[in-house]
């Protein structure tokens, strides 16, 4: 199983959501999709309307603005949700084809019926993270928790990672997220990421609902190591979250590009590729330039700092200047300590 808190590389999580549209065919297909586009987790989640909301037509049940304004909160989890039936056959769809799956709770019963179908490790979704008892439940599990962010400030957050520490969660990553839906470029500020990983000494990675890969890119540069990002068939157009997920290709397209920035960061010590040797033979170098008898002094005429660099270092320059030549020297031989 792979490791959300030793990896050597970024992590990406696909998160399916309600990009399935009621067909639990689709989701299949979608987290078969997640396996062959490359990400390394797939995530579900795991609510009722009624686990979310009650049904009510009163005024302050409608979404007043964003990507789902005007809907009712229950009619819209009534549609958007992978019922609890379902899951048994997403998580044995998810390991027959090999690829690690998990899911986020919403309330308690979600997280009895992942229990029953051994869920390696849940997450918490910004909404839900002010939720502490439902954060105890989770955590009693002892299981490694992925706890998001979005709309939550510094102590709400030192709230939420106290309670899974303190009933039983001994690893926790920590999800910057700006939630909207989508979020604009304008809306992150990438230094939180440091703020948390400083504050918490824990992973911190970015839960992505932006359109721009160069969000992911930012993080990636200043240490965000798991990255979550709603996915959706090719060339879907229905969808509650179609607005701000990666459709098909693009999905292999932003794993490749997050492969590809982590080759380009490096690891954090200072080394230079073996590839990079070749380079060498641009570098200055001591060089006779002018043939030299045995007993003749070395001077700036006779011996010069050019290219190439197979000669002895420039360092030494003035320290063999006076110095005299133990054998006859031919102009354009490369110089060497045993030459005086």
């Amino acid at each position: 199983m792979i490791d959300l808190f030793n990896n050597k590389k970024p992590i990406l999580i696909a998160e399916i959501s309600c990009n399935h549209n009621g067909s639990i065919k689709k989701a299949k297909k979608l987290i078969t999709l997640a396996k062959k586009s490359g990400a390394d987790v797939v995530k579900l989640q795991t609510y009722t309307p009624d686990t979310m909301t009650i049904k009510s037509k009163r005024k302050n049940f409608v979404i007043k603005n964003g990507l789902w304004k005007g809907k009712n909160l229950w009619a819209l989890y009534n549609k958007s949700q992978t019922p609890f039936e379902w899951q048994k056959t997403l998580f044995s769809h998810a390991k027959k084809i090999r690829i690690v799956c998990f899911s986020t709770p919403f309330d308690e019963t979600a997280v009895d019926l992942l229990e029953k179908l051994r869920c390696p490790f849940y997450k918490i979704s910004s909404f839900e993270m002010n939720d502490l008892p439902l954060i105890k439940k989770v955590a009693k599990t002892k299981k490694p928790l992925i706890i998001s962010t979005g709309t939550s400030s510094l102590n709400e957050i030192t709230k939420a990672y106290n309670a899974a520490k303190n009933y039983g969660v001994r690893k926790i990553i920590l999800l910057y997220c700006v939630s909207n839906y989508p979020a604009k470029i304008e809306d992150f500020n990438l230094n939180n990421i440091r703020i948390l990983k400083e504050k918490f000494k824990c992973p911190v990675g970015l839960s992505d609902h932006s359109k721009d890969s160069n969000v992911m890119i930012s993080a990636l540069s200043i240490g965000a190591m798991i990255f979550e990002k709603h996915i959706a068939l090719e060339n879907q157009k229905k969808g509650f979250d179609i607005e701000f997920s990666l459709k098909g290709k693009e999905i292999k397209e932003f794993k490749n590009m997050m492969d590809k920035t982590w080759n380009l960061i490096g690891p954090k010590k200072f080394i230079r590729k073996k590839t990079e040797n070749s380079g060498k033979f641009f570098r200055r170098s001591i060089y006779v330039v002018k043939d030299i008898k045995k007993g003749e002094y070395f001077t700036k005429y006779n011996i010069r700092r050019i290219r190439p660099g197979d000669g002895l270092e420039p360092s030494y320059y003035e320290k063999v200047l006076g110095k005299k030549s133990k054998k006859f020297l031919k102009r354009g031989e490369p110089f060497k300590k045993s030459f005086y």
